[in-house]
Protein backbone atom coordinates (compact mmCIF):
# COMPACT_ATOMS: atom_id res chain seq x y z
CA UNK A 1 0.00 0.00 0.00
CA UNK A 2 2.77 2.09 0.64
CA UNK A 3 4.60 1.46 -2.54
CA UNK A 4 0.94 2.92 -4.46
CA UNK A 5 1.01 5.85 -2.33
CA UNK A 6 4.18 6.95 -3.15
CA UNK A 7 4.03 6.57 -7.00
CA UNK A 8 0.96 8.25 -6.79
CA UNK A 9 2.42 11.45 -5.05
CA UNK A 10 4.70 11.17 -7.57
CA UNK A 11 2.99 10.54 -10.35
CA UNK A 12 0.69 13.90 -8.94
CA UNK A 13 3.86 15.79 -8.18
CA UNK A 14 5.46 15.15 -11.56
CA UNK A 15 2.09 16.46 -13.72
CA UNK A 16 1.97 19.09 -11.34
CA UNK A 17 5.70 20.56 -12.00
CA UNK A 18 5.24 19.43 -15.98
CA UNK A 19 2.24 21.41 -16.11
CA UNK A 20 3.17 24.61 -13.94
CA UNK A 21 6.69 24.42 -16.74
CA UNK A 22 4.76 24.10 -19.63
CA UNK A 23 2.45 27.42 -19.02
CA UNK A 24 6.13 29.32 -18.10
CA UNK A 25 8.01 28.25 -21.20
CA UNK A 26 5.36 28.65 -23.64
CA UNK A 27 6.23 31.12 -26.15
CA UNK A 28 2.52 31.93 -26.79
CA UNK A 29 0.08 34.34 -24.79
CA UNK A 30 -2.63 32.58 -22.66
CA UNK A 31 -5.55 33.08 -24.88
CA UNK A 32 -3.96 32.22 -28.12
CA UNK A 33 -3.22 29.08 -26.39
CA UNK A 34 -6.97 28.58 -25.25
CA UNK A 35 -8.07 29.16 -28.72
CA UNK A 36 -5.82 26.66 -30.15
CA UNK A 37 -6.70 24.02 -27.49
CA UNK A 38 -10.43 25.02 -28.40
CA UNK A 39 -9.73 24.54 -31.87
CA UNK A 40 -8.10 21.05 -31.73
CA UNK A 41 -10.97 19.53 -28.86
CA UNK A 42 -13.79 21.31 -31.06
CA UNK A 43 -11.54 18.79 -34.32
CA UNK A 44 -11.47 16.20 -32.14
CA UNK A 45 -14.77 16.07 -31.28
CA UNK A 46 -16.27 16.76 -34.77
CA UNK A 47 -13.72 13.80 -35.79
CA UNK A 48 -15.26 11.25 -33.31
CA UNK A 49 -19.08 12.25 -34.08
CA UNK A 50 -17.72 11.57 -38.22
CA UNK A 51 -16.39 7.99 -36.99
CA UNK A 52 -19.49 7.45 -34.63
CA UNK A 53 -21.97 8.15 -36.99
CA UNK A 54 -20.14 6.07 -39.72
CA UNK A 55 -19.52 3.02 -37.18
CA UNK A 56 -23.56 3.32 -36.94
CA UNK A 57 -24.30 3.40 -40.45
CA UNK A 58 -22.67 0.55 -40.67
CA UNK A 59 -24.38 -1.15 -38.55
CA UNK A 60 -27.45 -0.30 -39.39
CA UNK A 61 -26.36 -2.14 -42.84
CA UNK A 62 -25.83 -5.16 -40.61
CA UNK A 63 -28.49 -5.53 -38.44
CA UNK A 64 -30.54 -4.38 -42.05
CA UNK A 65 -29.10 -7.69 -44.33
CA UNK A 66 -29.03 -9.58 -40.72
CA UNK A 67 -32.90 -9.20 -41.19
CA UNK A 68 -33.12 -10.12 -44.36
CA UNK A 69 -31.60 -13.35 -43.93
CA UNK A 70 -28.06 -12.31 -46.03
CA UNK A 71 -24.65 -12.95 -44.70
CA UNK A 72 -23.15 -10.02 -42.83
CA UNK A 73 -20.28 -8.59 -44.40
CA UNK A 74 -17.58 -7.44 -41.79
CA UNK A 75 -15.82 -4.73 -42.45
CA UNK A 76 -12.38 -2.85 -40.54
CA UNK A 77 -11.00 -6.48 -39.80
CA UNK A 78 -13.95 -7.97 -37.81
CA UNK A 79 -14.05 -11.22 -36.73
CA UNK A 80 -17.49 -13.43 -37.26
Amino acid sequence: MRKILAFLFGLILGLVTGGIFALLLTPQPGPEIQQQIRGEVGRLIDEGRNAADARRNELEQQLESFKQGRPITLQGGDAA
